[in-house]
């Protein structure tokens, strides 16, 4: 039996008194591309931050690779192979572009030459600080960073919120390239459900904290009625 490359089992977590994550279970498998959907404070980013450690987390485990880490500190999360891109892009915005890019990079794959392919307004800004670039920018280089960082797994946190349609549709193209090209494996939160769906293989909706459903990516766009059941019928009629 393969080993799958993250695996979370029961896991409950959140935020001192709060509770948002109820028994959560799920896989991922290597180069595997798993959408999380559900409307806004159904625990999707509370996901995300749990699996870096930045919650209270209240039982279950999460293994990368076969290696616990539910109680690794979130500061050697991306040592084990997590990648973050937080919705905050949390850019260092006194470092220039290169600088942000290479102040954490480790060994591999991922180069500064390979992310300036990927993105090559990077190349083009690469002298610039962080507080001079575009909110896309901002964002491309948010995700530059963690590819630097040469994980196993990146977490994209809203990647595409507030940005002009020219630049959800570049994103969108990178992150396609990312799983479909790179086989990089990834976890996508993202409100607009129909571009999450094209983006990834796999999907699960959050209600309240629990996995209400799940299927493949392909299969849920067509699923109107779950759709509009738990992600709202703007969505819903957009993905239709």
């Amino acid at each position: 039996m393969v080993e799958p490359l993250l695996s979370v089992r029961s896991l409950s977590a959140g935020y001192g008194d709060a509770s948002v994550l109820d028994e959560v279970s799920f896989e991922l498998e290597e180069g595997g591309a798993l959408a999380l959907l559900g409307r806004n404070g159904m625990g999707k980013s509370t996901l995300l931050a749990t699996l870096m450690g930045h919650t209270l987390r209240r039982g279950g485990t999460i293994a990368l690779r076969g290696r616990p880490v539910e109680r690794l500190a979130p500061h050697l999360r991306p040592a084990a192979g997590f990648g973050w891109v937080p919705q905050e892009r949390d850019i260092f915005p006194s470092l220039t572009v290169e600088e942000n890019l290479t102040v954490a990079a480790r060994r591999g794959p991922w180069t500064l030459a390979r992310v300036h392919e990927l993105f090559p307004r990077l190349r083009e800004r690469r002298s610039n600080l962080g507080s001079q670039l575009s909110g896309g920018e901002q964002q491309m280089l948010a995700i530059g960073r963690a590819l630097m960082l040469n994980p196993a797994l990146v977490l994209l946190d809203e990647p595409l919120e507030g940005l002009a349609p020219v630049i959800v549709e570049e994103l969108s193209a990178a992150i396609r390239r990312m799983v479909e090209r790179e086989g990089l494996a990834i976890i996508l939160v993202e409100q607009h459900a129909h571009i999450a769906l094209g983006l990834t293989r796999d999907a699960i909706v959050l209600e309240r904290g629990r996995i209400v459903h799940r299927a493949p990516s392909a299969t849920l766009a067509q699923d109107h009625a779950t759709l509009e059941r738990y992600v709202g019928m703007r969505v819903a009629a957009k993905a239709a």
